[in-house]
């Protein structure tokens, strides 16, 4: 049997937010929103493991307050990340189980990701070996100079796509990018951007618009009613 592990990235500083405590804890109605994003992992029938990654200094608080207190069983290792988002998700592949067969990555703070995003992805990695979840850009796109901000060009929107995660690849290419991109000196921004430095072809499916990531005040807005609707309140 192909066995799947998750790993969900929980490191970030959570700066944007301008919170006393990290975005991931943040509590929405009485939950935080770190334990919402690995409830879905859980309890998620294609899923067998999940690592999740956070600061050194958080992982006691981790176990103790999020994966006992809600008896999140499939999470075999609360590990240690890096300065970067790709150090973490290092740190993650290096914790996973070597049997491991695919890996999704997906942000700590994605909280509203669903069970049917989850599986099309995981089947679209299956035929391709590598699938990220997007959406279709809403807005107009311009590209501008670094420096004036004058605009340079209109991309077409029809070929434009918001990134998301879960990210989901065959497990051993995914190691032999990350190592390849940090051999080679390179930042990278997603696990997507690791897969296309190292000759990887990846592929999309359409996600949801409601799996945000929770990064600034205004997201708190949105989580909230996101929240209330799903609970019948709105």
């Amino acid at each position: 049997m192909e066995k799947i592990t998750a790993i969900i990235v929980a490191g970030g500083s959570g700066k944007r937010m301008g919170a006393s405590i990290k975005k991931q804890y943040i509590l929405l109605n009485e939950k935080e929103i770190l334990a919402y994003t690995v409830e879905v992992f859980e309890k998620c029938r294609m899923v067998d493991d999940i690592i999740v990654v956070v600061s050194e200094e958080e992982i006691s608080y981790v176990k103790e307050n999020i994966i006992d207190r809600y008896q999140l069983s499939k999470v075999k290792k609360v590990t240690a990340g890096g300065r970067e988002r790709q150090d973490s998700v290092y740190s993650g592949l290096l914790a996973a189980d070597p049997a491991t067969n695919y890996v999704m990555i997906h942000d700590g703070a994605r909280p509203f990701i669903t069970e049917e995003t989850i599986v099309k992805c995981l089947q679209k990695a299956k035929d391709t070996g590598a699938s990220i979840a997007a959406v279709p850009v809403k807005d107009t796109i311009k590209v501008c100079s670094l420096n004036s901000h004058k605009v340079e060009k209109t991309p077409d929107r029809s070929t434009l796509w918001s990134v998301q995660t879960p990210q989901v690849f065959d497990f051993k290419m995914l190691v032999e990018a990350y190592e390849y991109v940090n051999e080679k000196g390179l930042q990278v921004t997603d696990d997507s951007m690791a897969a296309e430095a190292f000759g990887k072809e990846v592929y999309i499916i359409e996600g949801d618009y409601t799996n945000i990531k929770v990064t600034t005040p205004e997201d708190l807005i949105i989580a909230r009613a996101i929240i209330d609707q799903r609970m019948g309140k709105a």
